[in-house]
């Protein structure tokens, strides 16, 4: 990579970037917002996201000290809430290690929960101009191609070749925006499968292109498939209520979702095992099919309606996690969109 390499990019970034919210700042409360949520997020999903969660917690010191629950309910809809929850986290030290100051160190801001290489790298490099790389799945993409790296891109040694190729790379004086720059052109035209050269800047200087492989980098071994699960989720209702439980489990921990029975989908069965945890109920209906896809795992789910014989008893209630919680109360409670399916089903049993 030479001085000029560096120009050709900043030159066609400062021409053609996308005019986004957090590129009007530098503060870093808000570009460490933006990096997060943009996350396994689509940048036209983020924008309204942002601007809300911002109107709720305007600065770090409001969102560390808000409710869980309403940082949970903010963030509802975008998914993988751990990123919510270190978000958190992350501000409370903010606030209680750093006195409401966003740290301004690389290392400083590698050590706050939730915020790994990339994003201390991007906010690092962004919000106080440190001359550190900013390497995402774009980043990767594109400096496998440029540079002709041609080894699985999960092997962490080929990460760190990468990581050092990029950041040998880096102008003094505009850091943040060449990293910028390499993410805007692997998520505009050096993108997954074909790219578009014909419009890249660099294409007479990468060595993807001139090898005529781009289309194949970066190169990356196999996943497993994820597992499947079959899952019923459990609408239980008793006058004109219905049983909604706080999730315990690291996966959704803290959001709100309905009685969920794995591996069991058949209404018998499943009223069975509901009958042992003390929640005696008939059968009503079978209100369909839904289905969510995580990372490493596919919930199949068949949406059941079940009538309580009775208000659970709140020992029971209390060894699930669980209220009997009307319409009103159930919306402002934060749940996952895995289970948003249900919780549609669940509003017109309660409507009617």
């Amino acid at each position: 990579m030479t001085l000029s390499d560096d120009r050709l990019l900043l030159n066609w970034y400062d021409d053609v970037k996308r005019d986004l919210p957090w590129r009007r700042t530098k503060d870093p409360y808000r570009i460490w917002l933006s990096e997060i949520m943009l996350q396994q997020t689509r940048v036209e999903t983020v924008k309204g996201y942002y601007a809300r969660f911002l109107e709720w917690f305007p600065t770090v010191r409001d969102l560390a000290e808000a409710p869980q629950e309403k940082v949970l309910k903010a963030w509802e809809g975008l998914g993988y809430y751990s990123r919510a929850r270190n978000l958190q986290k992350a501000a409370q030290v903010i606030c209680q290690e750093h006195g409401g100051a966003f740290p301004s160190s690389y290392e400083a801001i590698l050590a706050l929960p939730g915020i790994g290489p990339y994003t201390a790298g991007a906010i690092g490099s962004i919000a106080f101009g440190l001359q550190v790389p900013a390497v995402d799945g774009n980043v990767y993409r594109v400096a496998s191609r440029f540079y002709g790296v041609r080894e699985d891109v999960g092997i962490p040694r080929v990460q760190k070749q990468i990581q050092a190729l990029v950041k040998q790379s880096i102008p003094a004086d505009r850091p943040g925006d060449y990293n910028q720059a390499l993410m805007e052109l692997g998520a505009t035209h050096c993108c997954p499968g074909p790219p578009r050269c014909d419009l890249c800047p660099w294409n007479e200087r990468c060595d993807a292109c001139a090898e005529g492989d781009a289309d194949v980098l970066p190169i990356h071994e196999k996943k497993k498939p994820p597992r499947q699960m079959d899952i019923a989720v459990c609408l239980l209702t008793h006058r004109r209520k219905i049983l909604v439980m706080r999730r315990r489990e690291r996966m959704l921990s803290g959001l709100y979702v309905f009685r969920l029975i794995e591996d069991e989908t058949r209404p018998g069965p499943v009223q069975a095992l509901l009958a042992e945890e003390g929640l005696n109920a008939s059968f009503v209906q079978d209100m369909g099919e839904a289905k969510h896809v995580f990372t490493h795992r596919v919930w199949n789910m068949k949406l059941l309606h079940y009538e309580l014989e009775q208000f659970p008893d709140a020992a029971i209630l209390e060894k699930l996690d669980a209220q009997m919680l009307s319409l009103s109360e159930m919306r402002r409670l934060p749940f996952p969109t895995a289970v948003s399916a249900a919780v549609k089903a669940a509003q017109t049993l309660l409507e009617t």
